[in-house]
Parts: structure tokens; C-alpha cells; sequence
């Protein structure tokens, strides 16, 4: 019990922040748009129930409709062919939600190429640098990319947006002791993921190896390289291949 008040006194008085990177949720917020004959996911819509009328004169609620990939969300390892035996987004370990993260900022080199590829060697120096990546924690992929999450056609950039290589990809998902992987981006793979060996590298290799995505995470500029808390709170949808979900970080500050 001493931990968790030292945590609430540190909350209470600043030396820890809560910053939030997640996406608010509406009708405009950017869905992926896949390319026929393949079927793509709702967008997100409220359906008002009552709101203080006849319907129901004291209260306010409604049904929401929406994919499970949509906003800030998680893929669990069942989303993928690869990680088709893996779990679903109910059975991903609390261990793997609340768990340490880092930030890779690649955001220098997205601004001059928006097909930016995460290579081995970019992640190489970033640990040279900060040390190695957390065992069962994230990787948070900073690119810039949240400050165009306000317009679905800038955001989706005709399919023009930054990811990973399939090298790195398979490199993250066999040989480092992340749990997860996240992005600023509509998905985890570049816009262009579908030219790529194997397509949709990301979706591939890291679910395929029961790692975690999570994706459309807003503020990654306001955390440290290293030293944050994650904590990631999707629906436990039963059998699902994901959730929107809430995400937060603890922040230390001086």
C-alpha cells in the first residue's frame, strides 16, 4: 500500500502526470479505407437513446456503433492470419496493459518522406543512445503524424504514411522483448504496407508472434524516451480481434 499512496501524493502534486494519447471518438474521426473486393469497418456513430424527453425524461444515453479497429484501438494477436491461434482482445495479459514504454522519434525524417520505413538500424541507434528496449513493454513510434488526425483525407494521405520495414518488423516481433508496438498512424503498417514481403509486415510479424498493436495515439511529443508508464484499457470483448480503447501514460517530472 505505501507504493500506490506514494503515487497518489506524487499525482496530487505534480511529480507524476497522467498525459493522454488517445484520439477523442466521433464521426469524423479517420477509419482505414481498404480497396475492393475487401469489406471495411463502420465508422464510429452515436444513436441517441433519450435525452431528457419522453423517451426517457430524466436521463441521457445512447447505442454507439462502430468497428473494432476504429480510432485509437488495439489489435490483438487473433487479428492477424498469422497470430489466428493467439489471443483475443479479452485475454491480452493486464501484465502486457500496464507495462513500460519508450518513444522512438522518427518524426525529423517522416517530415521530408512520408513513406518513411523503420529500419533495424534506426531502432540500433535509438537503443545506443537509451538503452535497450523494455522487456515486456513498448515501443511507441513517434512520427508526427497525430497533427493531421483532425482530417480523415490528410490523415490517410492516399496511402502515402509512415511504417515499418519488413525486416524491422520481423526483427521487433523475433529478436527484442517488446509486448507491444504502437503508432500514430491509421494502422500499425505504412500506408503502402500492401507493396511490402510479407504484406502489412507489422500486422504479420508482431501479431503473428502474440505482440500487441496499438494505434492513432495522439501527445507521443510529450513523453520522455524513457521512463513512462503505459496503461492501455481496450473493451475485453470476448473472442474480439480488438477495442477502441483509452490510453494514458505516467509521466515522471522534475
Amino acid at each position: 500500500m505505501p507504493v500506490l499512496a506514494d503515487l497518489l501524493s506524487a499525482l496530487a502534486g505534480g511529480r507524476v502526470e497522467v498525459v493522454d494519447l488517445t484520439a477523442p471518438l466521433s464521426a469524423s474521426t479517420p477509419v482505414l479505407q481498404l480497396p475492393p473486393p475487401f469489406a471495411n469497418t463502420t465508422s464510429f456513430r452515436l444513436e441517441e437513446i433519450s435525452r431528457y424527453d419522453d423517451r426517457g425524461p430524466r436521463w441521457y444515453w445512447n447505442d454507439i456503433h462502430t468497428g473494432e479497429h476504429v480510432g485509437t484501438h488495439v489489435d490483438a494477436p487473433n487479428h492477424w492470419l498469422s497470430g489466428k491461434d493467439g489471443d483475443s482482445v479479452d485475454q491480452i495479459p493486464l501484465r502486457t496493459l500496464v507495462a513500460p514504454a519508450v518513444v522512438l522519434d522518427a518524426s525529423a525524417k517522416v517530415a521530408s518522406d512520408p513513406d518513411f520505413l523503420l529500419s533495424i538500424d534506426d531502432v540500433r541507434e535509438w537503443e545506443g543512445e537509451h538503452g535497450p528496449l523494455p522487456d515486456g513493454g513498448w515501443l511507441l513510434y513517434r512520427t508526427g503524424w497525430d497533427t493531421r488526425s483532425g482530417d480523415q483525407e490528410s490523415f490517410l494521405n492516399g496511402s502515402h504514411s509512415p511504417g515499418v520495414s519488413p525486416e524491422c518488423a520481423q526483427w521487433l516481433a523475433e529478436e527484442t522483448p517488446i509486448a507491444g508496438f504502437g503508432v500514430e498512424t491509421v494502422g500499425t503498417d505504412a500506408g503502402r504496407a500492401a507493396e511490402l514481403e510479407p504484406m502489412f509486415p507489422c500486422h504479420d510479424r508482431l501479431l503473428g508472434a502474440g505482440k500487441c498493436g496499438l494505434t492513432q495515439l495522439r501527445n507521443l511529443a510529450q513523453l520522455p524516451p524513457t521512463g513512462s508508464v503505459l496503461v492501455v484499457s481496450p473493451l475485453p470483448i470476448v473472442g474480439g480481434s480488438g477495442s477502441p480503447a483509452r490510453v494514458y501514460a505516467f509521466v515522471e517530472r522534475p
